[in-house]
This record gives C-alpha cells, sequence and structure tokens, in this order.
C-alpha cells in the first residue's frame, strides 16, 4: 500500500479522526488480527458470527497502528458508518494515485482463479505483479486487492465475481481495468440470476467499464462471450481452439492428465506443457496468454511461464498419490461445466493407469429450476465416461438416469464418514475424484483420505 497518514485516511473516507493525524499507515489494510503487522490499518468488520471491534487490541499487539471503526475505540482510529464503502472509497483514492498501474480484470462463470494464477506467475517473471490470494472476487477482495500495489507495482490482477447485475460494473469503479478478461458464461449461479443472459450480462459489464485505448479478451467458448459490445476505441483479442481465434491452441494432446499444446499468438508458435492437470486448464492458459500477450509479452516467454506454472490455489485439481493410488482434489467448488471438465480427467487418468475410477460427488449449488436434471446429467456423464465407482453424499439425484444395467456402479451415501468408510477400498492403480459446491466442505473427505493413505503408506514402510 502507498503510504498514508491518519490525517489522510479520515479525509479519503470522510471518517472521524480520533488520535495522532501523523500516524502513518505503511501496510495493506486487513480485517483478521491476527495478519496484522507494524504499520497496518485494522478494518474492525461486522460479520454474522464476529465484531471486529472485539479484535481491535490484538491487531494493535501484531503492529496495527490504526483502525477503521464505526464507533471510537480505545485505540487510534477513523471512525465510518460503513466500513467497507470507506475501505471501497480508500481503493479509488489509491487506484487514481496509481495512475500507471495495469489493472487486468478477470471474469467468468469457471476458471477465474486459475487464470488468475497462470497469469500472476507469468507477469511475476518480468515485473512487480500484485494479485489476490485463493478466490478474492468480491466487494472486499477487489478493494484490498488494489490497496496491496505500490508506486513500484506493474500489473494488478483483480478476479471479479457477481452474484447480481450490476455487482461487477461497482467493482469496476474502484479498480478501473486497462484489459478485461471474460472466460466463458456458465451456469454458475444460475439459481441467481435466472437465465445464462443474465449471467452474461453481469459479465459483460468488464467489458463495458473499459475505456479507449483498453483491451477486451473474449473466450470462444460459449455463445455469449464472442458477442460482448465494446466501447470504441477498445481493442479485442479472441482465445481458444478455432483457428480464427488471435490466441489459440494447437496440436493438443494429454500426456498423464496434463495439457501440451502449442501456443499461437500474433507473434508466432511456441511449445506449451503444462504441469496441471486436465484438458479444462488449456482455456485457462489461453486467457492468461491472450492477456499477457497484450500486455506485450512474447510467445516465448508466455510459453516458458505456462509450461513452468504450479498449481497455486489450493483444493483446485491438487493431486495426491500414495502407493500407487492417486486422488484428485477439487473441492473448492463445483457448477456443472466445471464437474464434466473433472469427470473427463478423472477419466483420462484411470485409463493410462488401469485401474477402477471413483467419482465422489456432492451436491452442485445455486442451479435453481434446473437443480435436479443437472445432476441427473452429470449422473448419466460418469456413466457414459465409463468410470466405474460413483459415490454420492446426500444427492440422489445424480443416479436419476443410471439404470440396474448402467456399467457405473452407484453408492448412495448420507453423511461423509459412511462414504470414506467405503473409500477404504481404493486399490493399487485407482484414481478418485473428490468434488462438490464450496458449502459442502468436501476437502474433508479429501483431508481424511489422504491422513488415512499416509497412514497406511506408514505401516507398510514398517514392515
Amino acid at each position: 500500500m502507498i503510504k498514508l497518514s491518519a490525517r489522510e485516511i479520515s479525509l479519503i473516507v470522510n471518517g472521524s479522526l480520533h488520535g495522532d493525524e501523523n500516524i502513518l499507515v505503511t501496510e495493506t489494510p486487513v480485517f483478521d488480527s491476527r495478519q496484522a503487522k507494524r504499520g497496518s490499518l485494522f478494518l474492525a468488520l461486522i460479520g454474522e458470527n464476529n465484531d471486529g471491534h472485539n479484535f481491535i487490541s490484538g491487531a494493535f499487539e501484531n503492529g496495527a497502528v490504526l483502525a477503521l471503526t464505526t464507533k471510537k475505540v480505545d485505540q487510534p482510529c477513523v471512525v465510518v458508518p460503513d466500513v467497507m464503502q470507506a475501505i471501497s472509497d480508500l481503493a479509488k483514492f489509491v487506484r487514481v494515485q496509481l495512475g500507471e498501474l495495469k489493472v487486468i480484470g478477470i471474469t467468468g462463470s469457471q476458471g477465474k482463479t486459475t487464470t488468475k494464477d497462470l497469469l500472476n506467475f507469468i507477469l511475476s517473471s518480468v515485473d512487480q505483479t500484485v494479485a489476490p490470494i485463493g478466490s478474492f472476487n468480491n466487494e472486499l477482495g477487489v478493494p484490498l486487492t488494489i490497496l496491496q500495489c505500490t508506486e513500484k507495482t506493474k500489473y494488478c490482477i483483480v478476479e471479479m465475481g457477481a452474484r447480481h447485475i450490476g455487482d461487477i460494473a461497482a467493482l469496476c469503479e474502484i479498480a478501473k481495468p486497462h484489459i478485461g478478461a471474460v472466460l466463458k458464461v456458465g451456469n454458475a449461479h444460475l439459481g441467481e440470476f435466472g437465465s445464462r443472459e443474465a449471467i452474461a450480462q453481469a459479465k459483460s459489464e468488464l467489458i463495458t467499464s473499459l475505456n479507449s485505448g483498453g483491451t477486451a479478451i473474449l473466450g470462444t467458448y460459449d455463445q455469449f462471450t464472442p458477442l460482448m459490445k465494446v466501447n470504441d476505441g477498445v481493442d479485442v483479442l479472441t482465445f481458444g481452439e478455432r483457428s480464427e481465434c488471435n490466441v489459440r491452441a494447437a496440436d493438443i494432446e494429454i500426456r498423464e492428465g496434463r495439457p501440451h499444446f502449442d501456443l499461437v499468438t500474433k507473434d508466432g508458435r511456441a511449445a506449451v506443457g503444462m504441469r496441471l492437470v486436465g484438458l479444462h486448464q488449456i482455456p485457462n492458459a489461453l486467457a492468461a496468454a491472450a492477456i499477457s500477450s497484450a500486455l506485450g509479452l512474447s510467445v516465448d516467454q508466455i510459453a516458458g511461464a505456462l509450461s513452468m506454472a504450479e498449481l497455486a490455489s489450493k483444493w483446485r485439481m491438487e493431486i495426491f498419490e500414495s502407493n500407487d493410488r492417486l486422488m484428485i482434489n477439487d473441492s473448492y467448488n463445483a457448477n456443472p461445466e466445471s464437474m464434466a471438465a473433472a469427470l473427463r480427467t478423472l477419466a483420462l487418468f484411470a485409463q493410462e493407469r488401469g485401474g477402477s475410477a471413483w467419482a465422489v460427488l456432492g451436491k452442485m449449488h445455486e442451479l435453481g429450476p434446473s437443480e435436479i436434471s443437472d445432476h441427473a446429467a452429470i449422473g448419466k456423464l460418469v456413466n457414459d465416461l465409463g468410470i466405474d465407482h460413483l459415490v454420492t453424499i446426500s444427492m440422489p439425484a445424480y443416479a436419476t438416469e443410471l439404470s440396474e444395467k448402467s456399467e457405473t456402479k452407484v453408492h448412495e451415501f448420507s453423511n461423509k464418514g459412511d462414504a470414506i468408510s467405503l473409500l477404504q477400498e481404493i486399490q493399487a492403480g485407482d484414481v478418485l475424484l473428490i468434488k462438490a459446491s464450496r458449502a459442502e466442505h468436501f476437502e474433508e473427505i479429501a483431508q481424511e483420505i489422504v491422513n488415512n493413505w499416509q497412514t497406511g503408506a506408514g505401516k507398510k514402510d514398517e514392515e
């Protein structure tokens, strides 16, 4: 964060300062008192379960020098009616001060976080880059990402999520992106938006926010994104696997579950061998490549970085292997598109290894009226892909279209513990996928399996 005095902050957020006006904030704001360090600004946010005002003392003990609060406290503070609005105002101010900063906004129904991580890896190899950790893409995450930047930061990557029309437009008012990338319009949050057309409208707010001289990066993986309208003077780069795309993948192969392809841009062609797992990583890589190309990086620079990039955010196609058993932990979130992609990866791994494929699936949330049919379609895909075992927890709809004659064996459970007990049957050569929406907390299953496999491996070593 750029250095600001307590007085400057109070004026920016139109708050009431209580304490020394010369206090200097030098570190990015935090809302977790444990993350405070010398020079931090602490945000006293009030949530469903906690009131940040109760943790101010702890934040100051860890080095915080000023707090944004909604009431006067014993420590130096700036009192405002709404801390969230204040942090937004502060981020807008900092964004204006950092006029040369290149801000890249990324949105889409799936792939935002992985694309952000890949882009961060590429850009960090050439200059100072700021990107959020994990999936920090809302009205709090975006301002805090901007506030991480300093005068030395060249690139700032901002992930933008939306649950309502207008959400992304509001985030763009803060971030003022120079480049906006829409990856794909899918069914994620369909229950909240009501239609894919409404989802497309929400995502397109990133593109319409771009001013003359900016660049729109548009995926070609759905019917809506390539047709998004741009303002006058905004350049457009498309990415995908079609020959007409500005940035594309050619000669695609999958080796040990990992994509290999030739990256083709206006600058030429270069080979990419990704370390990330899954065919669905190709669109994410191409989006990051298109953004990097728009920023002036060469095809060789981009391809080299993509081939070196490792998984940066947890519970997204994480691989764990023990005694020739392999688990794919993709438990961070799920929607029909990402579920299908993960299942195809599972099938490829099992085919290569010669073992059985196990899909452990939980509920996909926020699908609206299509919830039952969407789950049933995934269950049918499991069978069509030749996956040997479908393990469902509290979601019988997956098996709606499967009969006793189906090749896939279905195991239905009402709780995680019983499912974990069954999964002790996994043999050498088998491959296991763990996936559900975030609210299902399927990382608990993945962790229990890791613990069991590690314990078993330890016992085997002792024998």
